[in-house]
């Protein structure tokens, strides 16, 4: 016999099932499988009363990943929504939240920017720099996660979410806030390296309500795109999009090649400057 159920935690080649009546498992896979994601719905086989196997996953609405040179790794599927939690103290990467928005416009996930610990003075700098984000469509909300993590909840209600960030930024604090427990591992910031220790090992899926769930994520420190086409790229910047097509070279790298709108729209002002130059950053790793 073979039922259906949702991933709720992934452990790398072991997992944590839940079936639509609310039982969990303890799951494995076949032949060393490694292409299933937290949120995935998946077929399943018993073993036990405690143990089943996977056998493989429904068709995905989305599916965040990141790929570097050498791996791949799978975020999460079927979400709605990735939060992006920032912080400024441990300093935020602006280039992590660049690759992140990126790769969920690649995906077709909506993207929310949550800057945390909102009450911290350094929090100026990075209120200014996220402004920009804003005119892209990308929703800004400021955060402290021990006293107003409830601002979150109307933009949470309905869909799949994901926190995602790099370690230290508070995604678990802001977790354990929205589900009202400690159930999610949290942990301090080295100060010597100004960086968060990571505390969240796995990806764990979390029900707030009948119609919203939350998946909280490891940190990350680097968000790999090569999963992503250099050809395509043009398409997932909504402030460049409207110049795809216009090069006169179709596979122009934006750089020395004569005819290239996307430089002549910087050098006129009407794009920004810093974004052509991320733009030839990715492109340059994707076809490195």
């Amino acid at each position: 016999m073979t039922d259906t159920a949702q991933i709720t935690a992934s452990y790398g080649r072991r997992y944590t099932v839940c079936t639509p009546e609310g039982k969990t498992f303890d799951a494995t896979t076949r032949k060393k499988r490694v292409d299933f994601a937290c949120g995935d719905i998946v077929r399943i086989s018993p073993i036990n009363g405690e143990q089943v196997v996977i056998e493989d996953y429904l068709p995905r609405r989305s599916l965040l990943y990141r790929q570097d040179a050498w791996k791949t790794k799978l975020i999460a599927a079927n979400v709605d929504r990735l939060f992006i939690v920032t912080a400024a103290v441990p300093s935020p990467s602006e280039a992590f939240v660049q690759r992140a928005l990126l790769a969920a416009e690649a995906a077709g996930i909506a993207a929310v920017i949550v800057l945390n610990k909102a009450d911290l003075p350094e929090t100026a700098v990075w209120r200014e720099k996220f402004s920009f984000y804003e005119t892209l469509g990308c929703r800004i909300v400021e955060t402290c996660a021990l006293d107003n993590a409830d601002v979150l909840k109307p933009l949470l209600q309905g869909h799949t979410n994901i926190f995602l960030g790099q370690s230290g930024m508070g995604k678990s604090t802001l977790t354990n806030a929205l589900l009202g427990s400690d159930t999610a591992r949290t942990g301090g910031i080295s100060t010597a390296l100004d960086s968060g220790k990571h505390t969240t090992t796995h990806a764990q899926l979390y029900d707030l309500d009948a119609e919203t769930k939350l998946i909280d994520s490891p940190g990350l420190q680097e968000f790999g795109l090569h999963h992503l086409e250099a050809a395509d790229l043009l398409r997932y910047f909504p402030d460049l999009c409207h110049l795809a097509g216009q090069c006169r070279f179709h596979n122009c790298t934006h750089r020395a090649e004569p005819g290239c709108a996307v430089k002549a729209a910087a050098e006129s002002g009407e794009v920004r400057t810093e974004r052509v130059s991320f733009l030839q950053r990715i492109t340059d790793e994707l076809l490195r």
